[in-house]
């Protein structure tokens, strides 16, 4: 397939969802629009309704808005006019997002010396995914990171360091978690050319940290650390104490407990009850393990063999061990996915990916079973049915997430070969 007809193929799938949710949402009480759209437009729609009342004036007037002002701006559109388009504007924008990130997915494969048909093949992973086409038509925004996401691999690969520091910057005002690239990407910042290119310093400490400080390093931290607070500062002179609160505190004490698929969702259930111990001190514990792992040990550890597998396994972890874990998270590390399977030992021995596909298809399987109860069926299933799920699920995550950053040093080796043979 080529890149043109697999990109038609990405189009016509969401442009297909996108009519068939239209009439899902007009003739069935089930809704395919998903609430988080709702709660974006009704940002915007505050934005627009009351621009002459400053008071009142900022999308978090719209209760549980927990994101940028600058999403809700994005969605003016739809705060025009309610009726079809209008109220689509931003589903398009989402999945026209989709289609760009899987188009520079292509493009950094094939930059990589990888043959046009491979990389469509991996590129659809993310182009043509149900998955993935579906949820960005139902309204989640979680394209908009996976282009961002991208983007910055393309500039790091390309040495753009600019560009993947203003992308840094940006990505992480959108949603915090892709600050955890920073340091994968500082580390592999070498003096000569990336990876393990440059030549160990036999001199001292103090020459080696003089060493670490290179000019890309520092224009490259500059420019993240210049966007994210450029964009943080101007967003508080707007909306002041609100916008700290809903867009990054919030996350802190944050105890959602629906269709969460993490372990801690039980805890997270009882300490959200009124009866309920206070949830602040649970809440920010597991951000310790989650960080320590996916900010800090899984970038020093890998991010001279290969940055984008890093980052997916950065990002696979953060997902595993977050607090919250729904089915929209998913995509953070999907997206990123193509970088890692080419070489890897999942495609090496191929009964291996088959039983890491079975188990998390099953495992999450298992979990949504457990939650159509709880949800639709009245049942009450979260001990010990919901909670022995979402065990399961996480530890497949953790034994795959081992698979993963075992085979990152050998799978740069292995690809290597198969692209000699190519």
């Amino acid at each position: 397939m080529s890149l043109r007809t697999l990109l038609g193929a990405s189009i016509l799938l969401r442009i297909t969802l996108l009519f068939y949710g239209l009439y899902q949402d007009s003739t069935s009480p089930l809704k395919y629009t998903d609430i988080d759209y709702y709660v974006f437009t009704d940002a915007s729609r505050y934005l627009l309704t009351n621009s002459n009342n400053a008071s009142i004036s900022t999308p978090y007037s719209r209760e549980t808005y927990r994101y940028t002002p600058l999403l809700a701006w994005l969605l003016l559109p739809t705060a025009l006019n309610p009726q079809f388009l209008f109220f689509s504007f931003g589903k398009i924008i989402f999945s026209a997002a989709d289609v760009l990130a899987g188009w520079l997915i292509h493009l950094i494969l094939t930059n990589g010396g990888m043959d046009r048909r491979t990389a469509g093949l991996f590129a659809g992973i993310w182009l043509v995914n149900p998955m993935v086409a579906t949820i960005s038509t139902r309204g989640s925004s979680e394209g908009l990171l996976g282009v961002l996401v991208v983007g910055i691999v393309w500039a790091v690969l390309r040495r753009r360091v600019v560009l993947a520091g203003v992308l840094v910057g940006l990505a992480t005002h959108f949603k915090i978690y892709p600050v955890i690239y920073a340091p994968a990407i500082v580390w592999w910042l070498e003096s000569e050319g990336g990876g393990r290119g440059e030549k160990e310093s036999k001199n001292g400490w103090l020459e080696k940290a003089m060493g670490f400080v290179n000019r890309e390093r520092v224009t490259f931290g500059a420019w993240a650390l210049g966007t994210f607070v450029g964009l943080n500062v101007w967003m508080y002179k707007l909306y002041a104490d609100p916008f700290l609160q809903h867009t990054y505190l919030h996350h802190l004490s944050r105890v959602d407990h629906r269709h969460n698929f993490s372990p801690y969702n039980t805890l997270l259930h009882l300490t959200s009850s009124p009866m309920g111990h206070s949830s602040t001190p649970f809440a920010s514990i597991p951000f310790f393990p989650q960080l320590l792992l996916s900010g800090l040990v899984i970038p020093l550890a890998f991010a001279k063999h290969d940055l984008p597998a890093t980052m997916f396994a950065q990002t696979f972890a953060f997902v595993s061990f977050n607090k919250v874990c729904t089915s929209q998270y998913f995509m953070w590390y999907i997206v990123l996915l193509p970088f890692y399977l080419p070489g890897s030992v999942l495609l090496r021995r191929p009964w291996l990916g088959g039983v890491a596909l079975v188990l998390w298809v099953v495992s999450q399987a298992a979990w949504l079973q457990q939650g159509y109860e709880l949800e639709f069926l009245g049942k009450s299933t979260f001990v010990p049915g919901l909670w022995a799920a979402s065990l399961v699920f996480f530890a497949v995550n953790v034994w795959l997430l081992g698979v993963i950053v075992g085979d990152i040093p050998q799978r740069g080796k292995s690809r290597g070969k198969v692209n000699k043979v190519e």
